[in-house]
């Protein structure tokens, strides 16, 4: 059954009788509240992904329904900043997939040193170890003070995290082989200092970092840049929000600028393929077109 926003009440459950249409009405419901109440659009993301989320923090919250959640949405904001680290799975790593890493500092970086300045887009960036991964491979490779790093996420709490930049212990270790295994230079431990929390990285690692907020799903073309990295976030989108966000990548990319994507995302479904050369298949790393 096929139903608009503008169709969908709460007086439509009490005329449920089918489990399953029901569902769906709460489903809608709560999306269109947070719509409302936020201006988050989450209409075109991967909903049978999404629909598990919502029903994991009602689980979590130890809520009787999907509609419980629609009350505290509206009125609890830290009730819907924790909701969101649910539904946009802020998982990441420093130099996560090593091997990407590598090769963008050996192939892509060297190319971006002919440039006077060079500005560079992680969007999606979540709580932004991949942002200072990138921040001490541009350092190391003498690059980073012609550099602008801009770091995107819709998620404000994930935001936060980032510019704290303080991370677990427990961690650093794995971070540490990460780092090597992309080609480090120095003891890993040069960046970052014990804090009581864990870790905090070198605050002059973030000199040339503006963290903000910007939704893919909504938000417009803010800036041109040489490199784009969004890496493992597109696999939540749907099909048209994916083309809708590769469209917005390709007006903010300069001639000739990369675009980097996750391991488990590709251009090769997308009309704009056409537009980028495929650098290196495997990595998923892409330059636009003169």
């Amino acid at each position: 059954m096929a139903l608009s926003r503008s169709d969908i009440s709460l007086v439509d459950l009490a005329f449920c009788s089918d489990t399953v249409e029901c569902q769906d009405i709460e489903y809608s419901l709560v999306l269109n509240a947070i719509k409302l109440r936020y201006g988050h659009d989450f209409d075109a993301y991967a909903q049978k992904s999404l629909k598990r989320r919502l029903e994991h923090h009602v689980e979590k919250n130890g809520l009787n329904s999907l509609t419980d959640m629609i009350k505290p949405i509206i009125y609890d904001e830290a009730f819907f900043e924790d909701l969101l680290n649910t539904v946009s799975v802020p998982v990441t790593e420093m130099f996560r997939d090593p091997e990407f890493f590598s090769t963008l500092r050996e192939k892509v970086l060297p190319l971006l040193k002919t440039y006077p300045n060079v500005n560079i887009w992680h969007a999606g960036c979540a709580t932004g170890e991949e942002v200072y991964s990138m921040a001490i491979m541009l350092e190391e490779e003498g690059l980073y003070d012609n550099c602008n790093i801009y770091a995107t996420d819709f998620n404000g709490g994930s935001l936060e995290h980032a510019k704290h930049g303080i991370y677990s212990y427990s961690k650093m270790q794995k971070y540490t082989e990460n780092y090597y295994l992309a080609g480090g230079k120095k003891s890993f431990s040069d960046y970052y200092d014990s804090h009581e929390n864990g870790i905090k990285i070198n605050s002059k690692l973030s000199r040339n970092i503006t963290f903000a907020k910007h939704n893919l799903a909504n938000d417009r073309v803010f800036g041109q840049f040489n490199l784009i990295l969004c890496r493992n976030v597109l696999i939540y989108f749907g099909k048209q929000l994916q083309d809708k966000v590769f469209s917005l990548f390709y007006e903010s990319t300069l001639s000739l600028g990369y675009l980097c994507l996750g391991s488990h995302e590709s251009l090769n479904y997308n009309n704009t393929l056409m537009r980028y050369d495929t650098v290196f298949d495997k990595y998923k790393i892409y330059r636009k077109r003169k």
